[in-house]
């Protein structure tokens, strides 16, 4: 049995703190701390790279309306990266900080990106017409939690979170009122989490097949979730950083709050 991706601790307890507990609990991001490394890096990039290659029908999938937002998340991120500490930028390649090196392909941008980054990274935009909600028109996704690309690409905000308990009321026209309001210059995260049984973290699941990963399991799941304005094409970046970690890393506090919280 492959021995479990889990990171050392987990950086925030979402259940801990009151200000992520009122959905969709956003925050300001701090400086350009928008794109994150941590002690799972390596690992977690060579479970992406064999995703990629061995998956990539399941991983990836992209509109062709997408491609400028593609493309410019593209050239986005390679500014971020030349500035981040252990990565080299070449002009056909990229050496990442766990020393493997990546060939750089501008017509594969999400794929791509997807081996350079711990990050899921999922484009949102919103078609012409006043009133229309975000669609998911990209994205590569190597740990679904649950949900599978081949099955909301394309969809609005609401048909993406179906079949969630109540989204489609308060909490829908929230979201798409925060997606609306996203300045590039201010990107916004929040952090969810979850009690599972299964640590893996590739996880696809349709919407009508039942839920079997949950109750009495030992790890949380928690997704750092971003949100960033690309300020040419205006779509939206929702990059996902998952963390994994067994429920006996936490502190005495967080394990009583966990428990409280009943996730």
């Amino acid at each position: 049995m492959t021995a479990p991706i889990l990171q050392s601790r987990l950086p925030f307890a979402p259940w801990m703190d009151p200000r992520a507990a009122r959905l969709p609990g956003v925050l300001p991001v701090e400086g350009d701390d928008w794109l994150r490394v941590d002690d799972a890096f390596a690992a977690q990039m060579a479970e992406r790279g064999r995703l990629i290659t061995e998956r990539p029908e399941v991983v990836h999938g992209m509109l062709e309306s997408a491609r400028p937002a593609a493309e410019e998340l593209y050239e986005v991120i390679l500014r971020r990266l030349a500035k981040t500490p252990g990565y080299r930028i070449g002009a056909e390649e990229v050496c990442r900080l766990d020393k493997v090196t990546v060939k750089l392909d501008g017509s594969a941008s999400l794929k791509t990106l997807g081996l350079l980054v711990q990050e899921d990274l999922c484009l949102m935009e919103r078609p012409d017409g006043a009133g229309d909600e975000h669609v998911l028109t990209g994205a590569i996704l190597c740990f679904p939690a649950s949900w599978s690309l081949a099955e909301k690409l394309g969809r609005p905000l609401i048909g993406i979170h179906r079949p969630v308990p109540d989204y489609e009321t308060e909490i829908a026209r929230r979201v798409q009122r925060l997606f609306d309001a996203i300045r590039p210059e201010q990107p916004l995260w929040r952090m969810n989490s979850l009690v599972y049984r299964d640590p893996t973290l590739h996880q696809p699941r349709r919407e009508d097949d039942p839920r079997i990963d949950r109750r009495g399991g030992s790890f949380v799941r928690a997704e750092r979730q971003t949100l960033l304005r690309l300020p040419k094409t205006r779509a939206v970046l929702f990059a996902i950083h998952t963390y994994v970690v067994d429920i006996a890393s936490l502190s005495p506090a967080e394990r009583a709050g966990l428990e409280k919280a009943r996730l």
